[in-house]
């Protein structure tokens, strides 16, 4: 991508759609990094540990992984019925799962109004050996409306107009 801008559905992707993408991608280890690295210096949560050393490291780490993106469970080590452990890791859970979506419709929204732009270089092809088939293919198929144009019948079009 050096020296090209990407596109994607006609539309060129710039530095502010990047950055919102970035940020949806980053929510998950922010949250998990974010919530398990202080743990590590709080006694309440060291005194709720079963091992010691780099496995109670990953009891914790797994902990708030697990319930950022899953189902909210941890290592049998971990005695996470505790107050604190209750409160982060509900936490967790409301960040990670809820917080990521707002960069995402940020960026779905800014979308539909940018113009689109014309075919350049950096544009994928749709004309190469790998659409002839879906070219004949169309032709074949009488349940495909004719006032459609090929393109908008296999779902090659470049952007939603």
């Amino acid at each position: 991508m050096v020296g090209r801008t990407p596109e994607y559905l006609g539309k060129k992707t710039r530095r502010r759609r990047l950055k919102l993408a970035m940020l949806a991608v980053l929510i998950y280890p922010l949250v998990v990094l974010g919530f398990s690295g202080p743990r590590l210096l709080l006694k309440t949560a060291l005194d709720s540990l079963n091992n010691a050393g780099p496995h109670g490291l990953s009891e914790i780490i797994y902990a708030y992984a697990s319930t950022n993106a899953n189902n909210g469970s941890a290592f049998a080590g971990l005695n996470g019925n505790t107050p604190w452990f209750n409160t982060t890791l509900g936490l967790a859970m409301l960040f990670g799962r809820f917080c990521y979506v707002i960069p995402v419709l940020a960026l779905a929204g800014s979308l539909p109004g940018k113009k689109k732009a014309p075919a350049s270089a950096g544009t994928f092809p749709t004309t190469g050996p790998l659409f002839v088939g879906l070219a004949a293919r169309r032709d074949r198929d009488p349940s495909t409306p004719a006032n459609i144009s090929p393109r908008w019948r296999w779902g090659l079009s470049s952007s939603i107009s």
